[in-house]
């Protein structure tokens, strides 16, 4: 199967607000969305994402990143979403995707790249592993929604 790993542009924030739901419905958190697709337009500058275009030119896959600052590393990537419709899993889409995402990190002289999976995610975990990832259990997330 021919795919394009290319940078989002905003004419691709609708499918990808698209998956981003598809996601959250994978993780059964649907609930847990609030990001609009005007917000995406908004907030463009600082959403780094690569998509993943299949047959037809459709898009089929995203992941997304930041640029942070660990105060025992330096700075690193943080690899928010890597999501791939599960019709095209088991194709080596996520591992270009995340290849991309590593391009990054090494172009722009960061020492790590970090990101979570959800513990029920067996098959994520070993592909993590598979890659050589180190997946730990020793950390729990800590969400503070900012009220406006």
């Amino acid at each position: 199967m021919d795919v394009k790993i290319e940078k989002a542009k905003p004419r691709d924030f609708k499918y990808i607000h698209a998956l981003i739901h598809e996601f959250s419905d994978f993780q059964n958190s649907k609930d847990k969305v609030s990001v609009t697709v005007d917000l995406m337009i908004e907030q463009q500058n600082y959403f780094n994402c690569y998509i993943a275009k299949g047959p037809g030119n459709q898009i089929i896959g995203y992941t997304n990143y930041s640029v942070v600052y660990y105060s025992w590393v330096g700075k690193s990537i943080y690899l928010d979403d890597l999501f791939v419709k599960p019709a095209y899993r088991g194709k080596g889409i996520g591992f270009s995707m995340m290849n991309k995402v590593f391009e990054v990190a090494k172009k722009e002289n960061c020492n790590r790249v970090r990101w979570q999976v959800s513990k029920w995610n067996t098959s994520a975990i070993e592909f993590y592993q598979k890659i050589g990832a180190e997946v730990d259990d020793m950390e729990m997330n800590c969400d503070l929604m900012i009220k406006k």
